[in-house]
């Protein structure tokens, strides 16, 4: 007898969505500046970008620079590629987020990419008063923690299960601060219901249509971040 087929939100994005995935490195790769001008809406408000994994600063560029076209005083998180959860992961982010609104004086909004929304949305629940928002993209909060094409990878590089991660996570559970879900029906890594989200897992869900390493670099998706923000 076969085995039967899981729900369709516990699954991961088909192979040739992944396969896509792949092609769309090379066009990141081409890709220094936005290609647009938006409205200064940002009053310098500060914005912390937080890396998807395997990520660095170098992969957030694109997205970070179209914040600051906006009005926007936004920053990398400044500590590398990022190989998973560690213990010290949200100790890190405390004292990097407690600078910036010390310097700004005001909370930060949090954007995070992939594992870089997951450790936003944890972050936010330690801190809610120094977090002004938390913006994800493609990052795979709510279902299965393996509806995704990377938890292999991500157990074999971090060296943790990817439900059993080395601080506590209830990663469904919605920070105590606004929260928006930007995810894509073209998400070959992400399912698109794990970044999506369940009502009472986030305040707003935005799609778009571009796929997952798209939405640090297209300026559908970061569009999308800004309208979010502002």
């Amino acid at each position: 007898m076969a085995s039967a087929r899981p729900p369709a939100e516990s699954a991961p994005p088909p192979f040739s969505l992944l396969l896509r995935e792949i092609g769309r490195i090379v066009d990141w790769r081409r890709t220094a500046a936005p290609r647009w001008h938006p409205d200064a809406v940002g009053g310098g408000r500060p914005v912390l970008v937080l890396p998807g994994f395997l990520a660095s600063d170098l992969s957030t560029r694109p997205l970070r620079l179209a914040l600051r076209q906006a009005g926007f005083a936004a920053y990398g998180w400044g500590q590398g590629r990022n190989f998973g959860l560690r213990a010290d992961t949200l100790p890190r982010i405390d004292a990097l987020v407690g600078r910036l609104s010390e310097r700004h004086g005001e909370p930060v909004a949090l954007v995070g990419w992939s594992l870089g929304g997951l450790i936003a949305r944890e972050y936010a629940k330690q801190a809610p008063e120094r977090v002004a928002q938390v913006v994800t993209l493609g990052s795979p909060f709510s279902g299965d923690i393996r509806a995704n094409n990377a938890w292999r990878l991500y157990e074999l590089i971090a060296r943790h299960k990817v439900d059993a991660p080395p601080l506590p996570c209830a990663l469904d559970e919605k920070p105590p601060v606004a929260t928006t879900a930007i995810w894509s029906r073209r998400d070959g890594v992400v399912a698109a219901a794990s970044a999506r989200g369940k009502a009472g897992e986030r305040d707003r869900a935005v799609e778009v249509g571009c796929g997952h390493i798209e939405m640090v670099y297209t300026p559908e998706a970061q569009r999308a971040v800004i309208a979010a923000l502002a």
